[in-house]
This record gives structure tokens, sequence and C-alpha cells, in this order.
């Protein structure tokens, strides 16, 4: 029995690249496994297959190994890293997003990488501001400008050795960096050099790149499904990788920081340490999970 990485799925066939290999096989998934109510499987997931004709290059998915993570829309497996795009204009940012985003990560154990684009938009010293916003999260922050392409080697550095996709709101230019990242770094494997060659982003389907230098490129039509409504509104703050130095330092146990007096986040907040949009972002998202709450649980 073999093992491998389902690169893509399509109509019950999966591409699934052998571990240690170049071999791609195209594979179906045995019918005792669906019989057993077996999981549907996804892109990225680790599998074990066996091969059915070598020549022709078929398999059967014999089983999905255990996965780290996983999401509905897209449907794609086992997450390392989310790079999380924003851009300086053009459209401007939504710090919401980006906020629901890296509680996302925090949830369901993903590196996240905040990625600022379209630099050569910044007329308004907007590169710093958003630096400023997330300094103190300890994630990495990267600029990038479809302008600069030697930019492109800090991004090149964070994607080797992970499996990495894309987020963020519509007109960001995750499409521009997805093609710069697959034109340059992926394994000239196949048909990859076909499939890169592509206009507009029309993604259907998520599909995996393996890069020359390791790890994995997820392309993907967008996130969707992220929903922070699994979080309850009291580990909120858990989420919040600023906070966690000062909560134990609260006059109350159990301190929300939305208002409480004596409350160590509040103090932080207003020595400069947390930003003050994320800190309102932040109340906002609270009060908005404890409504959902307080319906849910009314009688």
């Amino acid at each position: 029995m073999s093992e491998g990485i389902i690169l893509k799925g399509v109509g019950g066939f999966y591409e699934v690249l052998e571990s240690g290999g170049d071999a791609i096989y195209t594979c179906k998934v045995r019918g005792i496994h669906r019989k057993e109510g077996g999981i549907t499987p996804l892109a990225g997931d680790r599998v074990t297959f066996e091969i059915i004709d070598e020549t022709k290059k078929e398999g059967r998915i014999d089983r999905i190994l255990e996965r780290r993570n996983y999401f509905i829309r897209p449907p794609v497996a086992n997450i390392d890293q989310l790079a999380i795009v924003v851009s300086v204009a053009s459209p401007s940012p939504d710090f919401m997003l980006v906020d629901k985003l890296l509680i996302t990560c925090i949830s369901k154990n993903i590196k996240p990488l905040i990625v600022i684009n379209k630099a050569d938009l910044d007329t308004n010293n907007g590169i710093e501001k958003i630096k400023k916003a997330y300094k103190n999260t300890g994630f990495p922050v990267l600029v990038l400008s479809k302008f600069f392409p030697d930019w492109y080697e800090d991004l090149h550095k964070h994607l080797i050795g992970n499996a990495t996709a894309f987020a963020g709101q519509s007109g960001v230019g995750k499409s521009t960096i997805l093609n710069a990242v697959l034109k340059s770094w992926v394994m000239e494997t196949g048909e990859v050099s076909e499939r890169i060659q592509r206009g507009k982003h029309t993604t259907r389907h998520v599909q995996l790149f393996r890069l020359n230098e390791g790890g994995y490129i997820m392309d993907t039509p967008g996130f969707s499904s992220f929903s922070v409504l699994e979080v309850g509104y009291q580990d909120l703050q858990n989420y919040y990788p600023e906070f966690n130095r000062k909560t134990e330092e609260c006059r109350f146990k159990g301190c929300s920081h939305t208002g409480e007096p004596d409350c160590a986040v509040r103090e932080l907040y207003n020595e400069g340490e947390i930003d003050q949009g994320r800190y309102y972002r932040y109340i906002e998202l609270y009060k908005e999970l404890k409504k959902i709450y307080d319906n849910r649980y009314r009688r």
C-alpha cells in the first residue's frame, strides 16, 4: 500500500501524488469506504492507496489518514499556513475580516501570515498603520507589490515547507500573488506547466501545487464558510495573543476586558500596546457572540 497526498478531486476522481516521488495517480475511493460511511476525501488529505495500473497511473484510495484541520468551503484539509491578504487601498482594508481569519487560524491550529499587498498604492502611511495594528500579535507581516518582484522573496521563504492557502476580501490581489508564485516556484512536474497558463483566476476546485523547495500552494476558489460562531464569547480573549500576557492581572476573575474596573488588558490599550481599532473590534465581536449565546439559551 502506498501513501500520498490528494492534489485535486473532481467528479469522484482524485489526483494523488505519491509520497517521496513525482508520480501522480488518478484514483477512485474504495467501495467499502463509502459503504462504511467514510468521510469524503478532500484536497490536502493524506491517504493510503493501492496502485491498480502502473502504466496508466491508476489507483484506489483505501484510507484517509487523520486530519489536522479541514474546511467545508473551500473543501480542503491539512492547511499549515493561511496567508491573509489585505490591500493598502482599492479596496480599503477590511480589518474585521482579518481579525476573524486570525481567530479561525488559531482555532484550527494554522499559522497565520499577514500579507499587505498593493504597497505601490500607499499614499497615506497605510502600510505602517496595518503593521502597527498587528505588531503585538507576534504574527509575521509581509509587504508586496506586483511592481517590485524582489519583495516576493520574503513570501517565498515563508512558503517553503508549508501547505499554504490564501484568503482575503475580493480585489486584494490574491490571484496576482498566486500566479506569481505558481510561475516562479512550482515544481515542473507532469502537466503543471500547462495548468498555470491561465488568465483570470477562475478556480472552481481546490488544487495543490508542489513547490520546488518543499511545501504546497493551495489554489482555492476562496474562503466563504469560516465563522467565529464556534468560539464562545467567554473564550474570545484567548484568540488575541496581545491580550494573553496581562489577562491574569485583571482584578476580576473571568474579566471580559470590555469595561470592567482594574482591567489589565484595558491598561495595555491605554498604554498604546493594543491597537485601538483591533480592541474595539474585539468588543464588537464579544457583544455579538454573547448576544447569540443569550438568545440561544433564552427560554
